[in-house]
């Protein structure tokens, strides 16, 4: 970097990003199983169902828990 360009501002707030998860392929096989359960029959059209509301519900717990555990925002002091 050259003494001639601006220096950048300091890092303000760390950038968070989720950590890996299996939950949107377990919500995919969910949806699909439910729409091929549509022809194939009731156990694996419930089997499909079950399945993804179990995932949603998951996903839904796990970002409230990640939203909760992100530092305050420093603007709102």
């Amino acid at each position: 970097m050259s003494t001639l360009e601006p220096q950048p501002p300091p890092p303000g707030e760390e950038i968070h990003l989720p950590g890996a998860s299996l939950q949107p392929v377990l919500l995919a096989f969910g949806i699909t199983l439910t729409l091929v359960g549509v022809t194939l029959g009731r156990f694996v059209l419930f089997s499909g169902l079950i399945l993804s509301v179990w995932v949603i519900v998951r996903w839904i717990a796990d970002a409230r828990r990640e939203m909760r555990a992100l530092p305050e925002d420093l603007s709102e002091h």
